[in-house]
C-alpha cells in the first residue's frame, strides 16, 4: 500500500436507529494525513528485529510457554460460551413467543388461548360484549367508499375541516386535495381496497389526537425526505394492514395480535381506531429511525407491522394505553 492511498468516505445508513458506516477505497486521491497518525512500518523487516525475537525465545521458559497457552485456550473457550449463550437467548425467544413450539404453549399461551390444527391458536371464548363490537368492526371494513353517497362526501368534507381549519373547503374534486396526500385531484380514487373505515379511522386521528394528526399532516417532527410519503393514502394503507394483521376477516381472530385486540375490544369500543393511531404515529417513528424515501413506504409498512406485533405480545399489557407505542401520541 506504499504507491497507493486511501481516501476515506463514510455512508451512514440509519436502520432502526442503528447506523452502519462503509469505507470505499480510491488509489486516485490523497490524504492530509496519515490513517494511523505515523510513518513507522507495522511490521519490521530488518536482520536486527529477527535477533531480537531469537533472544526472546530463548529467554522463555516452559512455564511461561504453558501460562500462554492457558490464556489462550480460555479466550477461545470463552469466545465459544458467549457465541452459545447468545444463541441460546435467540432460542428461548423463538421458543417463548413462536405460538406453535412446545414450551410456547405452556409459556405463552394460556393468557391467549390454546393451539389446534396447523399449529392456529384457539382463540378464548368471546363475551356477548366482544362478539357485538367484533361483528361492528367487521361491518365496517366491508363498507366500501362510495363518492356518491352523500353520508361519505360529507365525511370528507369534515376531513378537510379537522386538517385545515382556517382554510377554505375546496369542491370535492380539487388539486388542493393533493396537499393532504390524495394522489389525484378526485380523493373517491384512492380508496380502493382500504374502504370507508379508512376515512373513518382519518377522522378520528384528527379529532381524538390533534396534535399527532397535524404533526403528521404536515410533517414537522425529524429530518424529512425530499420525497415525502403522501399522508392520506399512508393511513389508507396503514387501516387495510391492521386489519389483516388483527386477523379480522375471519370468523374470529386467531393470531396473537387478534386475540390480544379482542381483549382490548372488551375494554374499548374504538380500539381499532385507537390502535390505528398508534400504528400511523409508530410508522412516522419508522420512517425517520429508516431514513426512508417515497419508494420504502411498503417495507416501512413491513416494519411497522412488525413492531406492533411484538408490542401486542408482551406479557404487561392489557389495554391501548399500555402498549409501549401509546406514548408517542400527542392529544
Amino acid at each position: 500500500m506504499a504507491s497507493a492511498t486511501l481516501r476515506r468516505r463514510l455512508h451512514h445508513g440509519d436502520v432502526d436507529g442503528r447506523k452502519y458506516e462503509r469505507y470505499d477505497a480510491s488509489d486516485s486521491d490523497t490524504l492530509s494525513e496519515p490513517l494511523l497518525g505515523s510513518s513507522e512500518p507495522l511490521l519490521g523487516n530488518s536482520s536486527t528485529d529477527n535477533h531480537s525475537r531469537d533472544g526472546y525465545n530463548e529467554e522463555r521458559t516452559l512455564e511461561d510457554i504453558w501460562e500462554e497457552e492457558r490464556k489462550r485456550q480460555q479466550v477461545h473457550w470463552t469466545l465459544i460460551f458467549s457465541q452459545l449463550i447468545a444463541q441460546w437467548a435467540q432460542w428461548i425467544a423463538k421458543v417463548v413467543f413462536g405460538s406453535g413450539s412446545l414450551f410456547g404453549r405452556f409459556l405463552f399461551l394460556p393468557s391467549f388461548g390454546q393451539t389446534g390444527a396447523g399449529g392456529r391458536l384457539l382463540p378464548p371464548p368471546l363475551s356477548m360484549l366482544q362478539e357485538e363490537r367484533l361483528r361492528n368492526i367487521k361491518r365496517r371494513i366491508e363498507i366500501p367508499f362510495d363518492g356518491s353517497r352523500m353520508e361519505h362526501q360529507d365525511a370528507l368534507r369534515q376531513l378537510w375541516r379537522l386538517a385545515y381549519p382556517q382554510r377554505e373547503l375546496p369542491p370535492l374534486k380539487s388539486e388542493l386535495w393533493k396537499e393532504m396526500g390524495w394522489q389525484g385531484t378526485d380523493p373517491s380514487t384512492d380508496f380502493r381496497g382500504g374502504g370507508y373505515i379508512s376515512l373513518e379511522n382519518l377522522i378520528f386521528f384528527a379529532k381524538t389526537y390533534p396534535e399527532s394528526f397535524q404533526r403528521l399532516l404536515h410533517k414537522q417532527d425529524g429530518t424529512r425526505a425530499e420525497w415525502e410519503y403522501p399522508f392520506a393514502v399512508a393511513g389508507i394503507n396503514i387501516s387495510f394492514m391492521l386489519a389483516q394483521m388483527l386477523d379480522l376477516q375471519s370468523g374470529k381472530p386467531s393470531t396473537v395480535a387478534g386475540i390480544r385486540f379482542m381483549a382490548f375490544l372488551e375494554e374499548d369500543e374504538m380500539a381499532f381506531d385507537n390502535l390505528y393511531c398508534i400504528a400511523f404515529q409508530m410508522m412516522d417513528a419508522q420512517w425517520l429511525a429508516k431514513r426512508a424515501s417515497y419508494m420504502e413506504f411498503n417495507d416501512v409498512l413491513k416494519s411497522t407491522r412488525a413492531q406492533l406485533e411484538r408490542e401486542l405480545a408482551l406479557d404487561d399489557v392489557s389495554s391501548i394505553r399500555d402498549l409501549p407505542a401509546f406514548n408517542l401520541l400527542y392529544k
